[in-house]
């Protein structure tokens, strides 16, 4: 019979080094995955979705101020906006506003007893209005006056309306200033909550 040759254990050196390369390569791949969900967060905010805080009361109870919600930035590439869509749109270079959709394009917006009529039939807004809210007029949009809706254009509201600064003070919003569909409330943690949009009866 033949002794088996002893086996080497390796030396303190070999086994530094060894620990060494499998730090490496823990690193190396920790790294790895970091910058892959890096770049996907940055195609994800640049194409997909895009964070909005609430500032101010102007959609007040259904959006508090400083609440934060993520808004679909692709919804709007495949289709049109619709009215009770609750959106994210520029409204200068360095702010962005957070409304509701009441006219489109096309469509005759009127104001009478502190109601909106489109088309000439009452807007149903008991879904998210008090019965005691009462719309007043702005400098766009008067009491017992009827405007147009511009083509590419959406007449849009606060749900706060005694303190909103909308399209009754400034006119109808252009298409491109959209910058997407509210999608969920994510801050504070307590309110997440998927964004309810407004389906109208009989428009």
């Amino acid at each position: 019979m033949y002794d088996s040759e002893p086996v080497e254990e390796p030396t303190t050196k070999e086994k530094f080094a060894s620990a060494l390369g499998s730090v490496g390569k823990f690193i190396l791949s920790f790294i790895e995955t970091v910058v892959v969900a890096l770049v996907i967060s940055v195609v994800i905010y640049l194409f997909v979705m895009t964070p909005h805080e609430v500032v101010g009361q102007s959609m007040h109870p259904t959006y508090k101020n400083q609440e934060m919600l993520m808004a679909n930035k692709i919804v709007y590439k495949v289709g049109k906006p619709k009215r009770g869509d609750v959106i994210i749109f520029k409204y200068s270079e360095n702010q962005d506003f957070i409304k509701r959709i009441i006219g489109l394009p096309g469509e005759s917006v009127m104001l009478k007893d502190g109601k909106l009529y489109i088309n000439g039939k009452l807007l149903d807004e008991s879904h998210y209005l008090q019965s005691s809210v009462y719309t007043n007029g702005g400098q766009y949009l008067t009491e017992g006056e009827n405007v147009t809706v511009p083509a590419g254009r959406y007449f849009v509201c606060g749900d706060n309306r005694p303190h909103s600064s909308d399209s009754r003070a400034f006119g109808p919003i252009d298409e491109k200033d959209i910058k997407g569909k509210a999608w969920i409330v994510y801050y504070p943690f307590g309110q997440f909550r998927l964004v309810k949009h407004e389906i109208y009866q009989g428009l």
